[in-house]
């Protein structure tokens, strides 16, 4: 579990990546914000997206309620605590905290600031960016960080399987593919315009990118616990002790 605990979440080139996924992400929220910004009704893009999911999803508000699901505290909440408690298994602390903080940093950033920021609405109530969206995106970049981005651990003692090798890659398809659902779910149900699913995922998306780069500047290099630090030292012989831990004397071997 030890090379666990120092382990950051992005490779040097992941870590670049990110950096441009997260200027990205921050010029689609804001350039949609400023386009959209006190807005009450659907641009013609929306409309004609739109409308054509809500026809699909007459009589089917069940189905659409489905499709949002995964979006809301349980499904999300839930699968980063299980998220969280698999990379403290792991002695990941860096990597739990970043499961634990992605879904409710970007939910709480849309709800408490952007959405009044930019104030627009759909049947009178605040609508972009999409938190529905939001928080499903943030759960699954941080998912493809956890399991795709980060430098991988030290080789196992044996190869491995290639049930976890596909696991790594199918959790975060699944993540994204739940993304695209809850997009698609939200717009039927009449809760969001199109262009508020897209400003949700490039806010989860680029808060899921900007904790794991803050994390990954701010956490202490060092991955080991004070403790081991101290024995290490204590166990290291000086360069005049003999093999068993004596000191050397000038005339010869001994005790001083």
């Amino acid at each position: 579990m030890r090379p666990w605990s120092g382990r950051s979440l992005l490779t040097d080139q992941a870590r670049l990546r990110a950096g441009g996924l997260l200027a990205g992400c921050a010029i689609v929220v804001v350039v949609l914000g400023v386009l959209f910004a006190g807005q009450a009704t659907a641009d013609p893009f929306d409309q004609a997206v739109d409308s054509a999911i809500i026809t699909w999803f007459a009589g089917r508000p069940t189905l659409a309620l489905w499709l949002a699901y995964p979006a809301t505290l349980v499904p999300a909440g839930g699968a980063s605590l299980i998220a969280a408690l698999a990379c403290l298994a792991r002695g990941w602390l860096r990597g739990a905290v970043l499961a634990l903080l992605a879904v409710p940093v970007a939910s709480g950033l849309n709800d408490a600031f952007l959405k009044h920021l930019f104030h627009r609405t759909y049947l009178g109530v605040l609508a972009y960016p999409s938190g529905h969206a939001a928080a499903a995106s943030a759960l699954a970049m941080s998912l493809t960080i956890l399991l795709l981005l980060a430098p991988r651990a030290e080789p196992p003692a044996r190869p491995a399987t290639r049930l976890v090798t596909v696991l790594r890659w199918a959790i975060p398809a699944v993540a994204w593919l739940a993304v695209v659902v809850v997009a698609v779910g939200v717009a039927g149900l009449r809760w969001h315009y199109v262009t508020d699913t897209i400003g949700g995922v490039a806010l989860g998306t680029g808060t899921a990118c900007a904790l794991a780069l803050i994390l990954d500047l701010s956490w202490p290099r060092s991955g080991r616990h004070p403790l081991d630090a101290s024995r290490s030292r204590r166990a290291t012989p000086r360069p005049d002790s003999a093999p068993d831990g004596r000191r050397w004397s000038r005339s010869g071997p001994g005790t001083s």
